[in-house]
């Protein structure tokens, strides 16, 4: 009976998210309160579905945007980017034997923070041979992290009175996954959520250098580089709209439809977050993500200010 009342709750919370009714630090909190009243009872397919809907739902989203801006937001964060990835990892490879963490490991939630969450953690970790405890780990330390940015950036970002192309550029380079990053933009405004989408998929084509990279540090070869695909659609969506190609009812549609998808998302990834498994992590993964977040937050947010 309480298999049966989980999943109808479930899937209850599931539909509220995608019809506009709850924000998206919302749906994030519902789905991480689910886990500790419940234990998911379709957490593989939530797992799945995260990476199809936030493809689908970043897609979606280019359908709002202009090549022009898309162009000068990429150039405005590139030097922000370049640098921030370049001293994280760095700093994170210091840290790494600093606190004695296992090299992969210290590896893989580096990745994950310098560039993009999970999508990192998943297309670096063939590369350097990981093993699934040690992805497993990185993955809950990275999204819980994310969840709490989600939800203090917003109201840091109003504090400091950030305009809307400041807190774009800001949680693109400091929060690490794509999913809370847009959910994060989408509750500051319309140039944000444009400005913090743009420059995190172009920050993700930073995991090809970074594949070569960690097969150097780590002696592998071979070993097949995955490279994000989706981020041509996204610009193939961003094309079809400066030239107007659809009619604009069809395109608000579609940046509307791709919106309430985005929150579904944060409810999924709320729902797999893992207390259990995040207190097997110990101390020091814990402690060397937070040193690379603080750090990355810290110095974008003087960047960008300043």
């Amino acid at each position: 009976m309480k298999d049966i009342t989980s999943k109808i709750i479930y899937i209850i919370i599931a539909i509220t998210a995608v019809s506009g009714v709850i924000n998206s630090p919302t749906a994030l909190l519902l789905g991480f309160v689910y886990t500790l009243v419940f234990s998911n009872p379709f957490k593989v397919y939530s797992h799945k579905a995260i990476q199809y809907f936030l493809k689908i739902a970043v897609v979606g989203l280019g359908f709002g945007m202009f090549i022009k801006e898309t162009l000068a937001a990429g150039k405005a964060g590139f030097s922000l980017t370049f640098f921030s990835i370049l001293l994280t990892i760095s700093l994170g490879l210091l840290l790494s034997r600093a606190l004695k963490i296992d090299l992969k490991l210290g590896h893989l939630i580096t990745s994950g923070t310098s560039i993009c969450g999970g999508s990192a953690i998943a297309a670096i970790s063939p590369v350097i041979r990981a093993n699934g405890k040690s992805i497993s780990i990185a993955l809950g330390v990275v999204f819980l992290l994310n969840s709490i940015a989600l939800l203090v950036f917003p109201s840091i970002g109003h504090l400091l009175h950030l305009t809307q192309e400041q807190f774009g550029l800001w949680c693109a380079v400091a929060i690490h996954d794509t999913s809370s990053v847009v959910g994060a933009a989408l509750e500051y405004g319309e140039e944000a959520l444009s400005i913090a989408t743009t420059v995190k998929l172009s920050r993700t084509l930073w995991i090809i250098p970074l594949s070569i990279f960690s097969m150097f540090i780590f002696k592998t070869k071979g070993e097949k580089i995955k490279i994000p695909y989706f981020i041509i659609l996204f610009i193939l969506a961003i094309a079809i709209n400066s030239y107007h190609i659809l009619p604009t009812s069809a395109t608000n549609m579609i940046v509307l439809c791709s919106k309430r998808l985005l929150v579904l998302t944060l409810f999924l990834v709320g729902s797999t977050i893992s207390i259990k498994d995040l207190r097997s992590t110990g101390i020091k993964p814990m402690l060397l993500a937070i040193c690379l977040w603080v750090f990355i937050s810290t110095f974008s947010l003087l960047y960008i200010i300043h």
